[in-house]
């Protein structure tokens, strides 16, 4: 675990559970939870937790995340909120939750993980319920986020073409809210391969495959299986790597014709390629403003909100300062990180000024 800064809050970041996780990937994506909840405008700090994990039953998993919850509960929930991340869902948070004895360990959990408390609500008692991020949370902040990409861009989102790399959650909930606004992805890649539909995939086969929970191999549509590598050169108005760490890298980044790139995943490339790239002319969506749904819900969870009211808080919050951080990149021919990042710093200071307690 890495607890990055809590001058604004508790350090807030998921746990990521993966066979190859090291100390520089935690570091690097709590320092970024640093930015995003001050960019997003919510009292969290930033952190982020990583466990080894090369798979095996829900038993032992249950064993690992419950004895890692146990062993950073001294710095719960002052210090450190946990979420979900990579292979960490509503499941593994109610471990968290459990394992510790306090319900605002972790945000994410199940919708019937509920708390009672004594509040100005009807008869006096509140409850708050868990939001776990299968409710689409993180994808419906990356398609609001697009959108704003695209009229900045001064492209029709309703005749964008797109590319997802990537078909998790956040990928598949961005397809949903993407296509629902008129969107014509047009290449998907997932676990089973990468795949082209250059009249774009069927809206309601894709959606089946997502409920069923298959890869997007068993799509019975046209379809063309393309080399992995080929995904980045695949023409499209707008890019989304919603898969992994620095998927985008020195060996592909060439390829990449998209006017558009909105980074669903954290820190899908170094900062020097994103801004070659941008020296290209292509825009780019920061990871912590595009991706920043999934801790928005969070904070909503942490309050109290309905669904209703998180994602209504997602679309408001995302939109505002997706829209001021690009407009202000265009204007001044700066890179949108840089733009965000000068906004998020100054926030991270000025709690730092106001709080002595906070590191």
């Amino acid at each position: 675990m890495v607890i990055d800064n809590t001058a604004l809050g508790p350090g807030k970041g998921g746990i990521r559970m993966t066979h190859d996780i090291t100390i520089e990937e935690v570091s690097r994506l709590a320092r970024t939870m640093t930015f995003k909840n001050a960019l997003a405008d919510i009292p969290f700090g930033g952190a982020k937790a990583g466990i080894k994990w090369l798979g095996g039953s829900d038993e032992l998993k249950k064993e690992f995340v419950q004895s890692f919850a146990r062993a950073i509960k001294p710095f719960i929930p002052e210090k450190y909120i946990a979420g979900p991340d990579i292979n960490t869902g509503e499941k593994e948070m109610q471990w968290v939750a459990e394992a510790t004895g306090i319900w605002h360990s972790a945000t994410g959990k199940p919708h019937n993980m509920c708390v009672e408390y004594t509040g100005d609500c009807e008869g006096g008692i509140c409850r708050k319920c868990g939001i776990p991020h299968e409710a689409g949370s993180t994808g419906f902040g990356v398609a609001q986020a697009t959108k704003v990409a695209a009229e900045i861009a001064g492209i029709d989102i309703k005749n964008a073409t797109v590319s997802i790399h990537g078909f998790g959650n956040v990928g598949t909930f961005a397809y949903r809210f993407l296509t629902e606004m008129g969107a014509k992805v047009i290449a998907i890649a997932d676990k089973s391969g990468t795949f082209l539909a250059k009249n774009g995939f069927d809206k309601n086969e894709v959606e089946e495959l997502i409920k069923q929970r298959k890869e997007i191999c068993c799509y019975s549509g046209e379809l063309e299986k393309i080399d992995p590598d080929d995904f980045w050169s695949v023409p499209v108005d707008i890019m989304i790597p919603a898969s992994i760490t620095d998927v985008i890298h020195n060996g592909n980044k060439d390829k990449i014709k998209a006017k558009i790139i909105v980074e669903a995943a954290n820190i899908p490339m170094r900062e020097d390629i994103e801004d070659e790239l941008f020296r290209k002319g292509i825009l780019i969506v920061p990871d912590f403003v595009a991706n920043a749904g999934g801790v928005i819900s969070s904070y909503c969870e942490y309050k109290g909100y309905s669904h209703k009211q998180m994602f209504e808080t997602i679309e408001d919050k995302i939109r505002n300062t997706a829209k001021k951080v690009l407009s202000e990149s265009v204007k001044i021919n700066k890179n949108p990180r840089q733009v965000a990042m000068e906004i998020a710093e100054k926030k991270v200071e000025e709690g730092m000024k106001n709080r002595k307690n906070s590191f």
